[in-house]
């Protein structure tokens, strides 16, 4: 049974740092490409961030997020990671991870992440 199991949000002040941690488990981890999205009520979900298996080491970002956002990986903790810094406001949203796994596409439950002074 797959799941994925966001952590790490919170509120922050503009031009802080948060990091989003995504804890995976029911499937090979290192195989496969992981995914940071996020989604503003009333609006589609966008996607932020995406890093490929291991064996790939591509990675590739939204144009809102590149040069403030980094995503990693840490293959032997099965967790895929979501630095964020020099926050704005407008990164307020839900942050979700996101994986396929035989065809399936598997989503988190969610963290919420506030930037406000």
């Amino acid at each position: 049974q797959v799941q994925l199991v966001e952590s790490g949000g919170g509120l922050v002040q503009p031009g802080g740092s948060l990091r989003l941690s995504c804890v995976a488990s029911g499937f090979t981890f290192s195989r496969n490409a992981m995914y940071w999205y996020r989604q503003i009520p009333g609006k589609e979900r966008e996607r932020v961030a995406l890093i490929s298996n291991a064996a790939g080491g591509y990675t590739d970002y939204g144009t809102s997020v590149k040069g403030r956002f980094t995503i990693s990986r840490d293959n032997a903790k099965n967790t895929v990671y979501l630095q964020m810094n020099s926050m704005k406001p407008e990164d307020t949203a839900v942050y979700y991870c996101r994986t396929t796994w035989s065809g399936t596409e598997y989503w988190g439950q969610g963290t919420q992440v506030t930037v406000s002074s």
